[in-house]
């Protein structure tokens, strides 16, 4: 399942920011300030030997909740990049990457993933001026990314984030106005700075 707990919880319990409270906002200052404090009364001195195996379930966790899909999900992705030539992180992360909720987010017009899934599901994006309400749809090279109707940028969330916060756009992205299209294909240079994708490989790989 998809988990749908306490943000600010599962994101101290990783010890990083997860990108699921929308950045500026009191929940995420908070959230800051305690990144490093375990969850619960004995958070400040929880102190326990890690295993190999712990360490990389932690990866994978962290993988999971950045993105915010299911073990399932997670899992048929790796399958599919493990049977490609080549690294199989960098074909994860390009699989992960690609999906229609990320890259909403990537550009910009959503403050979380989680928003651009809701936004997504809702039906209020389309790909190549065609509606599309598929949140894990993969995008290919050359697709380009819009609102289905003017007013969405006007939600008043998303009209907040983008005034108050400045957005970088990888890349592999690129924005006009309120189009944005897939121009060459996602790396993992992103994912890579929040999570160590050879311990997911390898717990997979068991």
């Amino acid at each position: 399942m998809r988990y749908t707990g306490p943000k600010n919880k599962i994101a101290r319990r990783q010890a990083t920011d997860l990108g699921m409270k929308t950045t500026g906002s009191k929940s995420h200052a908070s959230l800051l300030k305690k990144i490093n404090i375990k969850p619960g009364q004995h958070g400040a001195r929880y102190r326990r030997k890690v295993s190999e195996h712990a360490k990389q379930l932690t990866e994978k966790q962290k993988l999971r909740y950045i993105f915010g899909i299911t073990e399932t999900k997670l899992k048929k992705y790796f399958t599919v990049s493990s049977r490609k030539e080549g690294n199989t992180a960098v074909h994860l992360s390009e699989l992960l990457e690609r999906r229609l909720d990320n890259v909403v987010y990537r550009l910009g017009l959503a403050p979380t993933r989680a928003a651009a899934r809701q936004l997504v599901s809702h039906g209020h994006a389309q790909v190549n001026g065609k509606n599309m309400d598929i949140p894990s749809y993969l995008l290919k090279n050359n697709d380009t990314v819009t609102f289905k109707s003017p007013k969405t940028k006007e939600i008043p969330y998303i009209q907040v984030f983008r005034e108050t916060n400045e957005i970088i756009i990888p890349e592999w992205l690129e924005l006009k106005k309120d189009s944005g299209s897939l121009v060459k294909t996602p790396d993992n240079s992103l994912i890579e700075q929040q999570v160590n994708l050879r311990l997911v490989i390898e717990f997979y790989s068991r």
